[in-house]
């Protein structure tokens, strides 16, 4: 039977990493936190399942860091590695171990697409014990020759059922095989579906696994409202639900539909900006920004951004168009109710969406508030705040211009493709050139 540590003070962290967790306002360990860190810092295999937004990030950062302290790596040879699947996780890790790592003097570099290759190459030669990557990027610099793998004793895998969904397990399982074979490895996923569990199978030794939110992993703090609604009042609906106090991520099946409804909201007066993968990098992360920062209120998505994200006080998501599978529905429901904090789920539901929407509560297991709702209804209001937008046309600032594509490709996917679609899935892999 494994420990399971009531404070952070009872696991033997260094004394610079508590001191870093008691500044930023931690108190006391989440329970996948609480149940991981004994195993994780004596070195142990971990295999940790968990609903998004459950504390994972600190869950493996603190242990890797403790453990990767006081060790100096070599240019272009890291020490540790966390492999996950989308920029806006990479960069979300980045930030969130941040502080930490400065507190015990562990270097850090991140390695995604959509910036500049160089750059990235620059930092792994001047040296960084951890490097945050997705995984395409990463295979480009290594064949570059900027990184070797050799070197690195600890290794997580984080929403290791996103890459797998993203048909990155072909080259995840390239990069496991060039770590360190005696090292640690983490992985934390949602589920065990689509290969993770192969790579469990092969990669892991012996592992401890810690599951925390069973099932579904959903949490009293999330409250799931199902508005049904007829297509012809769809579009006042979701007006004046995008026109309610506070910041709401709306999600869209394509990202067509999500640039139509941005520019429709903008029309009346509505804050509202579009975030997809045909998005350059630099447009994503200053439309992240402005919705930080409340320059943007009405964030309209496709799943580039179920995963990946997370924006304080964010309570309530809408599922415009609703997703097919359940996974989808609870990882977007996952960039709200984080940590402890309390948030809403509404799915606008069309008649002849009825049965599909109904089957997918059942898979997720959610026993959803069910109402016919109309513009401006009481209950609508009670749902998510809905009120009457001004009409009076926005605008927002542009995002820049995406760069030119290089032939490196853009670091989520296989050198020479990008991976997302309008829709978020990859593109199949092109065949090969003869050399």
């Amino acid at each position: 039977m494994t420990t399971v540590v009531p404070s952070f003070a009872g696991t033997g962290l260094a004394p610079a990493l508590l001191a870093t967790l008691s500044a930023q306002g931690i108190t006391e360990p989440f329970p996948i936190q609480a149940a991981t860190l004994p195993d994780s810092l004596a070195g142990r295999d971990v295999l940790g399942r968990g609903r998004t937004g459950s504390g994972k990030t600190l869950a493996f950062g603190l242990p890797l860091l403790h453990r990767t302290a006081g060790n100096r790596a070599r240019p272009g040879r890291p020490l540790a590695l966390v492999l996950v699947p989308t920029r806006e996780l990479a960069q979300q890790v980045s930030t969130a171990l941040a502080p930490y790592a400065r507190a015990v003097g562990v270097r850090c570099a991140t390695v995604v697409g959509g910036l500049s290759l160089q750059r990235q190459a620059d930092a792994l030669r001047a040296g960084a014990e951890l490097v945050v990557a997705t995984p395409g990027r990463l295979h480009d610099l290594i064949n570059r020759g900027d990184v070797r793998l050799d070197q690195v004793a600890t290794t997580v895998l984080d929403e290791a059922d996103q890459m797998a969904d993203m048909g990155f397990l072909p080259q995840v399982t390239k990069l496991l095989e060039q770590v360190a074979p005696d090292g640690q490895r983490m992985l934390f996923s949602a589920t065990l579906d689509g290969g993770v569990d192969r790579l469990v199978r092969r990669f892991l030794s012996d592992p401890v696994t810690h599951s925390v939110d069973p099932g579904t992993a959903t949490v009293t703090a999330m409250t799931h409202h199902l508005l049904h609604v007829d297509a012809v009042d769809k579009p006042a609906t979701l007006a004046q639900i995008a026109a309610r106090e506070g910041r709401t991520i709306l999600f869209m099946g394509t990202k067509h539909r999500a640039d139509r409804l941005a520019r429709q909201l903008l029309a009346k007066g509505v804050r509202a900006a579009a975030l997809h993968g045909g998005k350059s990098q630099p447009q994503r992360t200053r439309i992240l920004e402005q919705f930080r920062t409340g320059q943007v209120s009405a964030l309209v998505a496709t799943d580039v951004a179920a995963r990946g994200i997370h924006v304080d006080g964010l309570d309530l998501v809408v599922n415009v168009d609703p997703p097919t599978e359940a996974k989808d529905y609870l990882h977007r429901g996952g960039r709200t109710a984080r940590a402890g904090e309390s948030g809403t789920v509404v799915t606008l539901v069309l008649p002849e969406q009825r049965r599909d929407v109904s089957r997918l509560m059942a898979a997720a297991g959610i026993r959803p508030h069910s109402a016919q709702v109309r513009p401006g209804d009481p209950t609508l209001v009670r749902a998510t705040g809905a009120r009457e937008p001004s009409g009076v046309p926005v605008t927002i600032a542009a995002p820049p211009a995406p760069a030119p594509r290089t032939r490196a490709g853009d670091g989520t996917g296989a050198p020479g493709r990008t991976p997302h679609r309008a829709s978020g899935r990859p593109r199949r892999p092109r065949r090969p050139r003869a050399s």
